[in-house]
């Protein structure tokens, strides 16, 4: 039976449900010390003087660090070069490891103190003497373009860029034509990553090879590693070893690079022993890189039969104090190339202007520019579809795209999909029949109400290199896969995707074993260390089947290739006539066979076969680089029950079908699903990271002021994958699902409130205030 499409047990969940794993802070190393770092308590400010001597005089301390120490290196390095519309470069302040003459964000770390114990480092932090002078914040994303402050010198009037896509005279001219125009304004509130695991890095230096390692919660380390070498601290390359070991999740806040563990790898080597810094959560609050925070008008234009002609998108996007290692294409090449949703709109135009502030870096956090795009689309079309009394299902499907592939007026190019066929199962699952009773007893007892829709698609996967170049990429977006066989048949497989909660272990596993005809307890799966892998751009973006698979995909065929000429010498048959099926070479035609195990030992004992012609042992690697993105795509339907009175929101329904190509592994793809969603849903009703306007002060800086999604905000979904449209350009036909249930979920949520009041808009998160508030200038 083939192991594809089997809901096979997690592997790796033995260790993880009984505290067997290894996380970066549960590594002490011989002679360990701990690092505090000084964060800035205001939000601008000139730092005028840092006296470090009290400090060095706590018991235990064993050296203190400050922006003095880097002076001889760069900033942290953007790896996405983004160009105005003026042919101008982004503008690309200094990012300091530890501030440097001025601070620009509550949190920012201003320095780095070094101790025996974690407690003694926590005193020595405790008596640094910072004198600051304070400077006005620059906090709102909307008014931060143009502000009497600036925050860097670069960018006089806070703008970093101003990028467009699309065609403008051509947009303007349809709305110029049309019999219906839909304006909304929107807020994309600001969203605070909370992985279970925070960050953490343990740094080690070895003075007698002169090499580092570094123990860090990250979810590419080979990039941590290039970035840290070869564009901050200068050390060659082959001289730092980064080690991710198991990872409590990412959500993207564990891409980037970080200024707290390329110190604690300078000050491992000033102290001449390991320092590991494990962030406490108010730590968390202020110093990872945030998701979101876009402030945009957007208008969508219609023919009197409610056919889409153009839309028309402006938007500001904060990036927050510095740029971080992807933010400058978040809110560009990985947003406005979406704004074509499902639907053939003919005519797109977008423009984007990002812009610094005085809060923490913004960067991608799951979905990464997708659930902006989905929100924008959806919400604009639910809300036409209302204005023209049309039903929103209708209004889809007299605009989907039917034709493939489908190149978008915004860049990209379908290859596959059928997006009438999803939202025909989510109807069913929604059991639409018997809304009109539920909504009858719903006021009957003084509640209202209502159903949204979201038809989302997403690029993910993100490809090719040379495409991805020309539009600013600083980086290569292939993938690497080792395939060792053993001698007995078993294998190991080394791959530069980094599973922290993906699943990995199991459905690499599942890949390898299927193709190979092998046992899966017979395949190992090894991930997150520089020293044992080939070179990989690790795991984000919906990405790892898609491209770390299809790696491991074409190092499994170069296996079999040569274990086909091995086994045509072992079988004395023409090469050209070994078939490999069901775990066995054979000759075409004839019983005659050798297992894999039998062709893998003969590679190591290669008596067998002449090696003039093939060289012994049976491992090889590949790298992938895709030709384009992957696109899957669902529908969802979320059914809401909204107190007027209160403005409490209870989400009584929701359901849920996605296009993911073909499906290796089930169980795994619907708890991927179910978690997107939990974070869509938190997003739309919870979730905002609000930073007071004027101060600069973060008012949500722990869980008192930071609501998440708990057990009882959600509904049991009901979750199916469609039969789905594989993809064409990948050896496994799959698509990435691991962000889909974040992009779709929030505009399904919103629609829902807004039928259920009657109303045409409601700002995210839905928080029982705003409802009520709503509902109130509703009636």
């Amino acid at each position: 039976m083939s192991l594809i499409g089997q809901s096979v047990k997690r592997r790796e969940d033995a260790r993880f449900l009984t505290g067997r794993g290894q996380y970066t802070d549960d590594i002490v190393l011989p002679r360990q010390a701990y690092g505090v770092f000084v964060r800035s308590p205001f939000a601008h400010a000139r730092l005028v003087g840092i006296d470090t001597s009290a400090a060095q005089l706590v018991q235990g301390v064993l050296r203190v660090l400050t922006a003095a120490d880097f002076a001889a290196f760069g900033g942290l390095p953007c790896g996405w070069l983004i160009t105005s519309v003026d042919g101008t470069p982004m503008k690309e302040p200094k990012h300091p490891i530890l501030a440097d003459a001025k601070v620009r964000h509550v949190g920012e770390p201003v320095a780095l103190v070094v101790g025996h114990t974690l407690a003694a480092a926590k005193a020595g932090a405790a008596a640094l003497e910072v004198e600051y002078e304070e400077l006005p914040a620059v906090a709102d994303t909307a008014t931060a373009l143009g502000h009497a402050t600036a925050l860097h010198a670069e960018a006089p009037d806070n703008r970093c860029y101003t990028w467009a896509i699309g065609d403008a005279p051509g947009t303007d001219a349809a709305f110029a034509q049309a019999a219906h125009v839909t304006a909304l304004s929107f807020r994309n509130n600001r969203l605070i990553p909370n992985a279970i695991e925070p960050r953490a890095a343990n740094a080690s230096y070895d003075a007698a090879a002169d090499s580092h390692t570094l123990y860090v919660s990250n979810q590419n380390p080979h990039v941590e590693r290039l970035l840290m070498c070869a564009f901050v601290l200068g050390i060659p390359e082959h001289k730092m070893r980064v080690i991710a070991p198991d990872v409590g999740g990412g959500f993207g806040s564990k891409i980037f690079l970080y200024g707290e563990e390329t110190a604690l790898v300078m000050a491992s080597k000033l102290v001449g022993r390991p320092v590991k810094w494990t962030a406490e959560r108010s730590e968390s609050f202020l110093s990872d890189a945030h998701g979101r925070d876009h402030v945009t008008k957007a208008e969508l234009a219609l023919d009197a039969q409610g056919r889409f002609l153009a839309m028309r998108v402006k938007t500001t996007a904060n990036l927050g104090a510095y740029l971080s290692t992807f933010a400058s294409s978040v809110p560009t090449i990985l947003y406005a190339t979406l704004l074509a949703g499902q639907y053939a709109t003919p005519k797109i135009h977008c423009e984007v202007t990002g812009v610094f502030t005085s809060t923490a870096p913004v960067d991608a956090y799951r979905g990464a520019g997708r659930p902006e795009a989905t929100y924008v689309v959806e919400r604009l079309v639910e809300t036409a579809a209302r204005e023209l009394g049309i039903d929103p299902a209708e209004i889809r499907r007299r605009n989907f795209i039917r034709q493939f592939p489908y190149a978008t007026p915004v860049g990209l190019t379908y290859d596959t999909g059928d997006y009438e066929a999803t939202l025909d199962q989510v109807q069913e699952l929604a059991d639409l029949a018997g809304y009109a009773a539920r909504k009858a007893v719903s006021e009957s007892r003084g509640l209202k109400r209502g159903i949204g829709y979201s038809c989302y698609i997403e690029a993910c996967g993100l490809a090719p290199s040379n495409i991805a170049g020309a539009l600013g990429a600083r980086a290569g977006l292939f993938e690497a896969g080792e395939v060792r066989v053993h001698p007995t048949g078993k294998v190991t497989v080394f791959t530069g995707s980094h599973s922290h909660g993906q699943g990995h272990e199991t459905t690499f596993a599942q890949v390898v074993a299927d193709r190979l005809g092998i046992a899966l307890d017979d395949v190992d799966i090894v991930h997150g260390d520089t020293g044992r892998v080939p070179f990989g751009m690790g795991t984000y973006g919906s990405r790892s089947l898609a491209v770390g698979g299809s790696a491991i995909v074409k190092a499994i065929d170069k296996v079999i290739a040569k274990g086909k000429k091995i086994a045509a010498h072992l079988l004395e048959a023409a090469e050209e006539s070994i078939v490999f099926e069901g775990g066995q070479f054979k000759v075409a035609g004839t019983e005659r066979a050798k297992a894999f195990a039998e062709v893998s030992l003969a590679a190591y004992v290669p008596h067998n076969y002449p090696l003039e012609t093939l060289e012994p042992g049976l491992n090889e690697n590949a790298f992938y680089d895709p030709t384009n993105f992957t696109y899957p795509a669902g529908s969802y339907i979320c059914e809401v029950e909204v107190d007027p009175a209160t403005g409490t929101v209870k989400v009584e329904r929701f359901s849920a079908v996605d296009d993911f190509g073909n499906v290796i592994n089930p169980m795994i793809v619907e708890g991927q699903v179910h978690g997107g969603i939990a974070q869509g849903l938190g997003q739309a009703l919870l979730e905002h990271g609000v930073y007071d306007p004027h101060s600069g002060q973060l008012l949500t800086g722990s869980y008192l002021d930071y609501a998440m999604p708990r057990a009882d905000d959600l509904p049991a979904f009901v979750v199916r994958t469609a039969k789905g449209t594989p993809c064409t350009h990948n050896p496994l036909g799959v698509k990435g699902c691991g962000e889909a249930g974040a992009i779709g979920s929030p505009p399904a949520l919103i629609n829902a409130i807004c039928d259920a009041l009657g109303i045409k808009d409601l700002p995210m998160p839905a928080s029982p205030y705003t409802v009520w508030r709503a509902a109130q200038q509703g009636a």
